[in-house]
């Protein structure tokens, strides 16, 4: 497949419109980089090629053939673009700032305070990245299912597994999916037009959990998506997607964005659901007390 695509006609658009235009005719490397660029415009205005190439998983050669690629005549030029872009969205203008100070508070071997700040940027990632009526979308959506699969692979299992956990004191139609003696996609196969499956995954994208996901769709259910970027593969093939950033100065992308996600959408499906979720959560709680689930005594003060 070709590094370069057509770009007559997008001289005037936005660094993140050129992405969308030609996204699927880049290559998996050039689709990578761009979908980095699209969720961290602040950061690459900011930082290096060199650091950006880095934090996006690719070589920093390979952000100079994006640039191309989307019609500038380097990265410098995509850079400025978005400096220009981000400038004039009067919105956005603490988003500039940040990067650029945290760059001048904290050095590149402060480890521990590096990785709070990007962990902190990636929970606010899920105020600045969806609308409260997206958010509120999806809430209806798992409550209004007339059952509900909650599918995460790999490293997205743990959001998968606490999503879950929350949604099943709420709700009873809720079921995780598990690949035990690999029927995952015999779970999936059931799911119908009136089902929905919420699924996790973030780049790097596990190819089952992407395969899954067209499969439900294929088959008429709806898809919830809980993923780093609208341009990924679950995006495409998702009803509605919820989007939160995951990066760390780590080796590992970081998960916490992701379950804050989570978190959000489990306290919209409280509220939005009701007395019908406050009755079932009473039910539940008085299920664990009689269980005696919990540590309750407490050594003398």
């Amino acid at each position: 497949m070709s590094d370069t695509t057509e770009t007559s006609g997008s001289e005037d658009l936005a660094v993140a419109d050129r992405v969308r235009k030609n996204i699927a005719t880049l290559s998996p490397e050039l689709q990578r980089a761009a979908r980095w660029v699209s969720a961290n415009p602040a950061v690459l205005s900011v930082q290096s090629m060199r650091r950006s190439a880095m934090a996006a998983g690719v070589l920093p050669v390979t952000m100079t053939r994006l640039a191309q690629a989307l019609g500038y005549p380097g990265f410098e030029e995509m850079r400025q673009s978005l400096r220009e872009e981000l400038v004039k969205s009067a919105g956005q203008s603490h988003t500039l700032r940040a990067p650029r100070q945290l760059s001048d508070q904290f050095p590149e071997d402060s480890g521990l305070r590096m990785l709070e700040q990007a962990q902190l940027r990636n929970i606010s990632s899920v105020i600045r990245r969806n609308s409260e009526q997206t958010i509120d979308q999806a809430a209806d959506a798992i409550l209004n299912a007339k059952s509900v699969l909650i599918m995460g692979l790999r490293a997205s299992y743990g959001i998968a597994f606490h999503l879950h956990y929350c949604c099943q004191l709420l709700l009873p139609n809720t079921t995780l999916a598990s690949n035990q003696a690999g029927t995952i996609a015999d779970q999936v196969w059931r799911l119908g037009e009136d089902d929905l499956l919420v699924v996790a995954s973030l780049a790097p994208y596990t190819r089952q959990t992407i395969d899954l996901a067209q499969q439900a769709s294929n088959q008429g259910a709806s898809v919830l998506a809980l993923t780093d970027s609208e341009l990924g593969p679950l995006g495409q093939c998702a009803n509605l997607t919820l989007v939160s950033e995951c990066d760390s100065p780590a080796f590992f992308h970081s998960m916490t964005g992701a379950l804050a996600m989570g978190e959000a959408l489990v306290s919209k499906i409280a509220h939005r659901g009701g007395e019908k979720t406050s009755r079932y959560l009473r039910k539940n709680r008085q299920r664990l007390r009689l269980m005696q689930a919990y540590w309750d005594r407490f050594p003398s003060e």
